[in-house]
């Protein structure tokens, strides 16, 4: 290798290594910036008001992942890519990368459709593609639910967008029915007044819509009572839990039997 040859490998080298430590510079930067610049904006929209929390963490998320693509490009060009060309040739190989990348883009298109839409917030309770939990973020590719025993759960946005969402703190109220039996020979009014009382005793349950208290089905080896009440969604467990007790509680005090499932046999004996 002559002097003259050598000389220019070394030039583009050089100038080929500096195009890519500056490119990695940038990179590092560009990355960096997309958390900083991201967290900023979560921080300055959670201080305003009425603002929904998801809806911050979703602008957070765009925010980061437009620097990072910024960021990319911008690199591309420092280390001499046709950016232009580049874009030029995924434009015709469209259809196929939007083959390969069509669970992506549903992700992305359907969180965007949350947003929109807003079927749900941060904090509540839902149920999507077969799992219940406590909605914690919805990001531009997933939505992360927590179970009640804190699990994490989390789900592409395409899987909770497309299917059926039941959302169990939408409304400010709920209704909780309870199941009661009594025995046949139990008296029915008095099981009336005597659960009439349990609820009277519970500040947290509706004066309306008034309660129901009815007698719905005559089954085999009970006669069955339906309590039907109405509370703050919020106190939905609460109310089930403690109620289920004391009325257990008062119908045993008050000679009133909840009766364990039976036949009666009858013997006939032949002559």
């Amino acid at each position: 290798m002559n002097e003259v040859n050598f000389n220019l490998l070394v030039h583009y080298v050089s100038t080929f290594g500096i195009k890519l430590l500056v490119g990695l510079v940038i990179l590092v930067v560009g990355m960096r910036l997309s958390t900083f610049l991201s967290n900023r904006l979560v921080a300055m929209l959670n201080r305003k008001e009425g603002l929904d929390e998801m809806l911050v963490h979703f602008f957070g998320s765009l925010a980061r992942y437009s620097i990072i693509a910024v960021t990319v490009i911008t690199v591309l060009n420092q280390i001499g890519v046709q950016t232009a060309s580049l874009l030029a040739v995924l434009a015709s190989a469209g259809l196929a990368i939007g083959l390969a990348l069509q669970g992506t883009l549903s992700n992305i298109a359907s969180g965007v459709m949350l947003i929109f839409f807003r079927p749900f917030r941060t904090g509540q309770y839902i149920e999507v593609a077969g799992k219940a939990g406590t909605v914690k973020n919805v990001s531009l590719f997933t939505t992360e639910l927590a179970t009640p025993d804190n699990v994490q759960i989390i789900l592409p946005n395409s899987e909770v967008w497309s299917g059926s969402i039941v959302n169990y703190s939408y409304h400010e109220t709920r209704r909780v029915d309870f199941l009661l039996g009594i025995s046949y020979s139990d008296n029915i009014d008095k099981a009336f007044s005597v659960i009439n009382g349990v609820i009277g005793g519970d500040k947290r349950i509706h004066a309306e819509p008034a309660p129901q208290v009815v007698v719905s089905e005559l089954a085999n080896s009970s006669v069955n009572i339906t309590v039907r009440v109405w509370v703050v969604s919020g106190d939905y467990w609460g109310v089930k839990f403690d109620l289920t007790k004391q009325f257990k509680e008062a119908l045993d005090a008050n000679g009133l039997s909840i009766p364990f499932p039976q036949q009666d046999v009858h013997l006939i004996r032949s002559a």
